[in-house]
């Protein structure tokens, strides 16, 4: 298995927020529409189906399965070039959105398209960051 690699730190805006903190709490949070019933991810201030502004969140399931991968084999990028081949994948979450995100936990051969998957976080280090830093991870899947 590929190692893992530092992600960069999240960027949490006030619409991501909720989000990023889920995640620090390796909770996976989405959000509904309240008047459609709608599921989204990339958190928003508006329903992406019907523009409403009744937005609240919920902490899914975390369970999905893979829509598309790819192995990446070369990238010359730090810190990405150190943890070559590893798996860039859309993986369709339980319920409804998918998510961009990369598979771990198995040999990338492994990985095939339908695969189920589960969400499992990598802690990022925000001790730099001060008071404001809080807890950040980053959510990526492995094979349920």
């Amino acid at each position: 298995m590929p190692p893992d690699f530092e992600h960069p730190k999240p960027a949490a805006s006030w619409e991501t927020r909720a989000y990023w903190e889920g995640c620090g709490r390796h909770e996976l949070v989405l959000q509904r529409c309240d008047d459609c019933g709608s599921v989204q991810h990339r958190p928003r201030a508006i329903c992406a189906s019907c523009l409403s502004s009744a937005v609240s969140h919920f902490v899914a399931s975390g369970r999905g399965r893979v829509y598309t991968y790819t192995i990446t084999r070369q990238n010359g990028v730090p810190p990405f070039r150190d943890a070559l081949p590893y798996v860039l994948a859309y993986v369709d979450l339980e319920e409804g959105p998918r998510l961009m995100t990369n598979i771990v936990g198995c040999d990338p051969e492994e990985v095939s398209i339908g695969q189920e998957v589960v969400v499992d976080f990598q802690d990022v280090d925000a001790s730099d960051l001060g008071e404001a830093g809080g807890s950040f991870a980053v959510p990526r899947f492995r094979p349920a």
